[in-house]
């Protein structure tokens, strides 16, 4: 049995494992990043260090995430070539846990994004895992680290 962050995309539940996940957090003001590619929501500090922040509901689905009081930013370890970083992640209605199985997941069948994973019938309707090291193209990869860099100096 493993822990996972539950929240939600378009109405849809999705689920991140909670190992991965650093801290979930109110939604802080974001430094926006000018000329970024879709889904790009900004950077954050956190802690006195600039975080990239990905906008999922805008990476699945072009639409911004919405502004309810249960919207998050969820940070997550994620792992790259050079050591874990983390990425901040806008996720709505992200206030709840669920335990699931690792056998209960089964695959979806749509091999559209490769960051989802697969789904499993929990709490009563389907819920979808996010793959964490496969969020990231390498290109948006290197646009969301190089603007933290540059928020450094």
């Amino acid at each position: 049995m493993s822990l996972f962050l539950q929240f939600e995309i378009g109405g849809h539940r999705y689920l991140l494992e909670a190992k991965c996940v650093a801290a979930v957090l109110p939604m802080p003001e974001l430094k926006p990043v000018p000329g970024s590619p879709e889904g790009v929501a900004g950077v954050a500090n956190y802690q006195g260090a600039p975080v990239p922040v990905i906008d999922l509901s805008a990476l699945a689905t072009g639409r911004a995430a919405a502004n309810r009081l249960s919207t998050r930013l969820v940070l997550v370890r994620y792992p790259a070539a050079d050591g874990e970083k983390l990425l901040g992640l806008v996720a709505e209605r992200a206030t709840s846990v669920l335990h699931a199985d690792d056998a209960a997941f089964t695959s979806a069948g749509v091999e559209a994004a490769p960051w989802l994973g697969g789904v499993t019938p929990a709490a009563g309707s389907l819920a979808q895992r996010i793959e964490i090291g496969a969020l990231l193209p390498p290109d948006l990869r290197a646009v969301l680290f190089q603007a933290v860099e540059e928020e450094r100096v």
